[in-house]
């Protein structure tokens, strides 16, 4: 089975950790992030995954290098100019024979079961199967309205809560049938929220929506990346680690390449990534250290982010809500 991967955001809201790297590339739990994603495709059947990604491919080459350790084809395709969030899919499908897809965005933390998903496609008949997540308030979302058999009816754009039958939303993960897009010929920009899954249903094509209480979040700010953190380490996501990474109590996560003193504290979601290095006295409380990381005896770190190579000094106190890019130093010399 194909996967496509929509990796074409700039990540503006994960800077400076974004200036280097995309944001599908950004450690998480010990990894990139797109490495853990990955190897749930491939648990879900998956053999080849394509990344839809701006006009730059290079940033990306990193992926198709550990192509053969992940156990999966990976190849990126770029664009000239932006084409939402239906238009690369459109371009990738264009000569593909109508086998069942999947497509999933590249910034998206969620261990929805994939193969149950897939399965219900296939049984179901569906041109396309949208995932879909419940909410308490649905008056910052689109909701998807469906009948007594899981086929979506309708999609009704912010209600109020208790206005409409369902509080389910667009979860973003879908498997499609190629020859969906005959409805929307050319090759330019396209959206699945706004034209292709209203027109599916204007033409009469049969729409699933499978409910999942998976858990669901996007990575796209500092602060739901920390929380995506504690998420996994409570048990609350299952997600797959950078081998030999160490959940320890529910409290933390820690590379077994990481030197962490035995008199400092690290819990509350935190994570020491590989090669860092942890001084005595140190505090860390939900933050989330990447590459060869050195915190200094007595540094305090609170829910904050810290990039690669950076250097926190002896004593010093990090802000809370602090993003750090790579090869940040603070402290005196």
């Amino acid at each position: 089975m194909r996967a496509l991967i929509l990796a074409g955001g700039r990540g503006t809201r994960l800077r400076p950790l974004t200036h280097l790297i995309p944001k599908p590339l950004v450690p998480f739990m010990g990894d990139p992030y797109a490495h853990g994603l990955l190897r749930r495709l491939v648990d879900a059947g998956v053999t080849r995954a394509t990344f839809l990604v701006g006009r730059d491919a290079a940033p990306f080459q990193p992926l198709v290098d550990a192509a053969p350790q992940l156990g999966l084809e990976i190849d990126v395709a770029t664009e000239e100019m932006a084409l939402d969030t239906a238009g690369a899919v459109r371009r990738a499908l264009a000569d593909e024979p109508d086998e069942p897809v999947l497509v999933c965005n590249g910034d998206v933390l969620t261990d929805v079961d994939l193969r149950r998903i897939i399965d219900s496609h296939v049984r179901s008949g569906a041109v396309a199967t949208l995932t879909l997540h419940e909410v308490a308030d649905t008056s910052a979302f689109g909701v998807v309205v469906r009948n007594g058999e899981g086929m979506v009816r309708r999609f009704v754009e912010k209600p109020q809560p208790g206005t409409v039958p369902d509080n389910t939303i667009n979860a973003g993960t879908y498997v499609l049938q190629p020859r969906l897009f005959g409805h929307f010929p050319g090759d330019g920009p396209l959206s699945f929220e706004r034209q292709v899954f209203p027109g599916l249903l204007d033409a009469g094509e049969r729409m699933l929506g499978v409910n999942d209480d998976a858990y669901w979040q996007d990575l796209g700010t500092p602060a739901r990346y920390l929380e995506g953190h504690r998420a996994v380490i409570d048990g609350e996501c299952a997600w797959p680690l950078a081998e030999g990474m160490v959940v320890v109590e529910g409290q933390s996560a820690i590379h077994p390449s990481a030197v962490v003193d035995e008199t400092a504290v690290v819990r509350f979601g935190s994570v020491v990534g590989p090669r860092c290095r942890v001084g005595a006295g140190a505090v860390l409380q939900g933050a989330v250290l990447h590459e060869e990381v050195e915190v200094h005896d007595a540094a305090v770190i609170s829910d904050a982010l810290v990039g690669a190579l950076s250097e926190i000094g002896t004593g010093v106190v990090v802000p809370k809500g602090s993003v750090l890019g790579i090869r940040t130093y603070l402290g005196t010399r």
